[in-house]
């Protein structure tokens, strides 16, 4: 078999989030059964060397024992340690006075907060009223613990002036000052997200390269490789390839959501993305499949090619500003909910 590890991450708890950018797409809220994180590992463990497991798909730590999961996660894992990564859950930051400790003594040095704008923005697009203050107070008490914050700002037409505004607040709060002081440097920067899951939904106002306002380029991520839409239907017009994403990493990496569907990381999780599932169908199968790549989502995107998805879906006219890779799988995600596989 081409994979010898596994990253298994498992909806165990969900997430107190609704945000609109979310690029899974908005799941129900259930906690699974206690014996659910074992029992999963142990139909995989058979086939993979490494397997590090991860108890969350959305909000990291969104359980009360967080350190006994963290320990649980660790014990799990085969052969392997899960990472712990730049992210917390800022729900818990003001809520629990011992977690931002916790990320300390972790050895976590940076978090990453994510905003949409100013404070009515930020909550709208969060799903919940007071999510900017929350991140405002969590920025606090991760510095207080010598953990680096980090600003993410998704970018749109409608949000793009605010993104200024969020721009000067750190600077007021004199966040790269404060991070420096901690031995490193304030990231604030922007994108535009991918264009799949909720944020499929924020097309009509997504970003022109040509607005985007002076002062966020410079912390703008990877803005030149941004195309504007009509000009990768141009390129791609008459392109003979697929726009069908593939494994091609050392590590296999599959979500399950709280219903045991099993899906790649490649995109939302939508019932055309589902490779199978874990209660349903023997365990050798749901692995061929997402080894071989054989879905129904696959085969169909690799049997149409790049070109004829831009003739079909793509907008000529368009200054809407995209990676070529999230633009294909826009185009994709189109096409594949039309064959309503």
């Amino acid at each position: 078999m081409p994979f010898q590890s596994l990253s298994l991450c498992v909806d165990l708890y969900g997430c107190p989030n609704r945000c609109r950018h979310c690029w899974l797409g908005h799941m129900p809220n259930r906690a699974m059964a206690p014996d659910a994180d074992a029992r999963i590992v142990e139909r995989f463990k058979p086939h993979f060397e490494r397997i590090a497991f991860y108890s969350w798909l959305r909000e990291p730590d969104f359980c009360p024992d967080y350190r006994a999961r963290w320990e649980r996660d660790k014990a799990l894992s085969v052969n392997a340690v899960p990472k712990r990564f730049e992210l917390a859950s800022f729900w818990r930051l003001v809520r629990d006075p011992d977690y931002a400790p916790f990320l300390k003594e972790l050895g976590v040095p940076a978090v990453q907060l994510t905003f949409f704008g100013l404070e009515e923005t930020t909550d709208r697009y969060v799903g919940r009223k007071g999510a900017f203050r929350e991140l405002l107070r969590a920025t606090e008490l991760l510095l207080d613990q010598g953990i680096r914050p980090r600003w993410q700002g998704f970018i749109n037409e409608e949000n793009r002036e605010e993104l200024v505004s969020l721009l000067a607040l750190s600077e007021e709060l004199e966040l790269p000052r404060r991070c420096e002081a901690l031995g490193g440097e304030f990231r604030f920067f922007v994108h535009t997200g991918s264009c799949d899951g909720e944020a499929r939904k924020l097309y009509p106002i997504w970003i022109r390269r040509d607005h985007i306002p002076a002062p966020l380029i410079p912390h703008f991520l990877d803005y030149d490789a941004l195309w504007p839409e009509r000009e990768l239907c141009r390129l791609w017009r008459d392109a003979p390839g697929s726009a069908a994403p593939h494994n091609d990493g050392e590590e296999l990496v599959l979500y399950v959501s709280n219903e045991y569907d099993l899906y790649f990381n490649f995109t939302h999780m939508r019932p055309e993305w589902r490779i199978g599932n874990l209660n349903e169908e023997p365990i050798d199968e749901l692995i061929r499949r997402a080894v071989e790549e054989d879905t129904p989502a696959l085969r169909a995107a690799r049997a149409v090619p790049l070109g004829e998805l831009v003739q079909r879906y793509g907008s000529p006219a368009s200054e809407r500003a995209f990676s070529p890779e999230d633009y294909q799988a826009y185009l994709l995600n189109r096409h594949l909910e039309q064959l309503s596989l």
